[in-house]
């Protein structure tokens, strides 16, 4: 079946915020964490942070408050009124503001006007947790209505302003002020909808005459996923809201074409992947079924590490030719045989963040395991017994490759004495595994081949060293922007994690472009091989995929991946080409 995920599904800025400020909290452990509130209106995501040891708060009075002196609390994104803020800080606890700035705004407009003894009019939904939150940012009463029918109740009012809760439907607002404006004609106006409300609802518009119905996941108490389901009924799209891939009917999609998908602003990733997942599993009313079975053994080479060992693979026999050495079989191989051995066992010992990052690929490691295991254990021994036929420094030089790569996800403080230190194993080393990666990747295609060898071209072997270097570290980092939400999740930090994700896609620009200079110059000074002008096609095919994925073109999983991984199959085949005319 053919999805048409919007650009828009998922977390918000606001909701996004709140999470990384909660899920950073919690995995410092600097003792109870609590939040002010249900964080957000998903039932997954709140039993998610239960497992955290992260409880909601309803209620202060009910709490015993000398309990909870060393503890923290967030103020969710909806936020609340002043005088519950006092009432926070008056407990003891450690107050940490999670409001989301588009709610911050509205409260400073309305502490603003009713200052000046404006009087308020608030379009949303009166027991929403930001409502009653803005209402109390009013000096004087609030009036809140949700429509039209409303409006002849209100008083007569002097100097009124509008605003509106952030995740109104605009179609609704627009309404209601054009009545409020024949009611009072002098009212002041502020269109404080959320873009990123406004961009979800105008994109599921912009679903109609594309797809023949319209998936919206989120929670079902959630307001802004109701509204949404709400638009797509009102363009005449068939809607079915869905709060996880188990609440599909097969039945009622099956013969349809194309499928819309969108989300409410708190509904996490996984929840949105699981749910895509299972609607392309559904056949399509045009799909043959070669091109239904194609896309499954695409999705498998993917989701086995076959297609990264196979880049891999062409990757390396790119370097050969970069480095002036007849292109073989040997080395080439042994790339693919270590590649994939380290990337499944690395996935089987260090599984944490698999379901949330990627829910496809987790069900493929347990419905796969055995295979998998054994056909890596087997990698490995089958690149120990061909390293030691090339010579032994090779073989001790793989062995050591070996090791290192288990050892990356392995525990090496023992577990008695595990809880007095911050790091456990290298992969606990924030931002270490964009690197550790990327230097083996240099280490097995690059290193590997020049050992024992008496003639070595430095120049060209450095070269070649930093587009390795850079072409496997984009890799990484993209996967890793990809699945910050899940490595956040269990507490992995990563670069996007450490560093944020703009400042990883400025670092990911600039490595390219630093490369791409590099492997210009060379040839212009005799440095390296007039080969090196063809890698620019797979750093431009990387800044592609940078591009589709800052533009939302793309959404991150098996395609995107495909088509990354597609530019080491670039160099491949681009080295074939050269080698043989």
């Amino acid at each position: 079946m053919k999805v048409k995920l919007a650009k828009t599904a998922g977390f918000c800025m606001g909701v996004r915020r709140a999470m990384e400020i909660v899920l950073a909290e919690a995995n410092r452990k600097n003792g109870p964490l609590y939040t002010f509130g249900p964080l957000i209106h998903n039932k997954q995501v709140l039993d998610l942070l239960s497992s955290k040891d992260v409880e909601p708060i309803m209620d202060l009075n009910s709490m015993d408050l000398n309990n909870l002196q060393d503890g923290r609390i967030v103020i969710r994104a909806h936020g609340i009124p002043p005088q519950q803020r006092q009432d926070l800080k008056k407990t003891g606890l450690t107050v940490i503001d999670a409001t989301c700035p588009k709610v911050a705004r509205v409260q400073a407009i309305i502490r603003y006007h009713t200052r000046k003894d404006y009087k308020t009019i608030i379009v949303g939904d009166t027991d929403h947790p930001e409502v009653v939150g803005l209402v109390g940012y009013s000096r004087g009463p609030a009036y809140v209505i949700q429509d039209i029918k409303d409006i002849p109740a209100l008083p007569n009012l002097k100097k009124p302003f509008v605003v509106a809760q952030t995740t109104q439907e605009e179609q609704n607002f627009h309404k209601v002020i054009t009545a409020l404006r024949e009611r009072f004609p002098e009212i002041l106006i502020f269109d404080t909808i959320c873009d990123a409300t406004r961009h979800r609802q105008q994109e599921v518009r912009s679903f109609k005459n594309q797809v023949d119905a319209v998936v919206v996941v989120g929670g079902l108490h959630s307001g802004n996923t109701q509204r949404l389901a709400q638009v797509s009924k009102e363009v005449g799209i068939p809607a079915f809201h869905v709060e996880t891939e188990k609440d599909l009917e097969k039945e009622e999609l099956i013969g349809m074409k194309a499928i819309g998908v969108t989300a409410g602003a708190s509904t996490p990733n996984w929840m949105i992947k699981n749910v895509v997942n299972r609607i392309e599993r559904i056949r399509g009313g045009r799909e043959t079924p070669f091109k239904h079975w194609a896309k499954r053994l695409f999705k498998s080479l993917v989701l086995s590490n076959l297609l990264v060992a196979t880049g891999a693979f062409s990757l390396t026999c790119a370097v050969s030719t970069l480095v002036g050495r007849n292109m073989d079989i040997i080395f080439p191989s042994l790339t693919f045989l270590y590649i994939y051995a380290m990337h499944v066992l690395n996935r089987f010992l260090d599984k944490g963040a698999s379901s949330y990052n990627d829910p496809e690929r987790a069900a493929f490691l347990i419905k796969h395991r055995y295979m998998l295991i054994i056909s890596a254990t087997l990698s490995i021994l089958i690149a120990l017994i061909l390293s030691l036929s090339i010579s032994l420094i090779t073989f001790l030089a793989m062995i050591g490759l070996i090791l290192l790569g288990i050892v990356y996800s392995v525990p090496l403080i023992p577990q008695r004495v595990r809880h007095k230190y911050s790091y456990s194993k290298i992969k606990d080393i924030p931002g270490s595994k964009s690197l550790s990666e990327s230097l083996a990747w240099v280490a097995v295609i690059t290193v590997l081949p020049l050992l024992g060898r008496h003639h070595i071209s430095w120049t060209s072997a450095i070269i070649a060293a930093l587009v390795v270097f850079t072409l496997s570290f984009a890799r990484s980092i993209f996967f890793d922007i990809f699945q910050a939400q899940g490595d956040l999740i269990v507490g992995t930090e990563t670069l996007p994690i450490t560093l944020g994700e703009k400042k990883c896609l400025v670092l990911l620009k600039i490595s390219l472009l630093f490369t791409g200079l590099i492997i210009v110059s060379g040839p212009l000074f005799g440095l390296s091989s007039p080969f090196s002008y063809l890698i620019l096609f797979s750093l431009f095919g990387l800044s592609l995929c940078l591009t589709a994925y800052e533009r939302r073109w793309l959404y991150p999983g098996p395609t995107l991946e495909g088509l990354v991984e597609s530019n080491f199959f670039l160099t491949g085949l681009l080295a074939f080409i050269w080698q043989t005319t």
